[in-house]
């Protein structure tokens, strides 16, 4: 009589179309999983809920990221008198306490009598580092407010009769910032800044090299001369 193939007789499928398990939870999510993608869709919250805060794309610092405690002191401080006083120059001391290092750049002596000339009766304000500068043979007296001073730096202010104020210190004198100079130093001034831009040896690009060392067998020929090729 034989096996009537055509009518489906023999059915070699041997594979599970359902968990043999009892458990519901597992039942759940095969049911789930075997819906279309439109009806699943419908299952699913439907945008972002921006009303309850729900993307925040705000990326800037709110903290500083240094454990110094002294820092965090400081920060608690600017904090207190940001929101008592809603003075713009505590502000901006506050947003500057967070900043990386990169972005708080030193500034030397020299560039601080520049900026003080005329300005005797004022407080100088870095947040950051005042550096030594020997290119400065005289110093005036100023009264100048830092995060740091080196030592040099340090010496050469006090014995010029000037003073080095702390934060804590400026806060109780200038509470609002009143008689104040606000400084910092040159943030492009770094070695690495000199090496961004175009490439270099490409017609009139100033950009430094990252080269081995310098001498006559290093980045010389091309570019460098007509003889070979062209000259920048």
């Amino acid at each position: 009589m034989g096996i009537d193939l055509v009518a489906g007789g023999r059915n070699k499928k041997t594979k599970r179309t359902a968990p043999k398990s009892d458990d519901v939870y597992l039942k759940l999510i095969v049911k789930v999983s075997s819906l279309t993608d439109a009806s699943l869709l419908l299952l699913l919250p439907q945008g972002i809920d921006l009303v309850a805060g729900g993307r925040n794309k705000k990326t800037k610092r709110t903290a500083p990221k240094s454990d110094d405690v002294y820092l965090k002191l400081i920060v608690k401080l600017y904090r207190f008198l940001v929101r008592r006083t809603k003075s713009p120059f505590n502000a901006v001391i506050l947003r500057r306490l967070f900043m990386s290092k990169t972005n708080r750049p030193p500034l030397s002596l020299r560039r601080l009598v520049r900026f003080m000339e005329g300005k005797e009766n004022q407080i100088a304000v870095i947040v950051g580092t005042v550096t030594d500068d020997k290119r400065v043979y005289e110093v005036p007296a100023m009264k100048v407010a830092a995060l740091r001073f080196t030592e040099t730096a340090r010496a050469r202010i006090v014995n010029a009769g000037g003073e080095c104020l702390t934060f804590d210190q400026l806060a109780l004198r200038a509470p609002l910032g009143q008689n104040t100079v606000l400084l910092r130093g040159p943030k492009n001034a770094r070695e690495a800044v000199k090496h961004f831009g175009p490439a270099p040896g490409v017609p009139h690009s100033n950009t430094k090299p990252y080269v081995r060392s310098k001498g006559r067998k290093f980045e010389k020929a091309r570019g460098r001369r007509n003889s070979k090729g062209f000259k920048v």
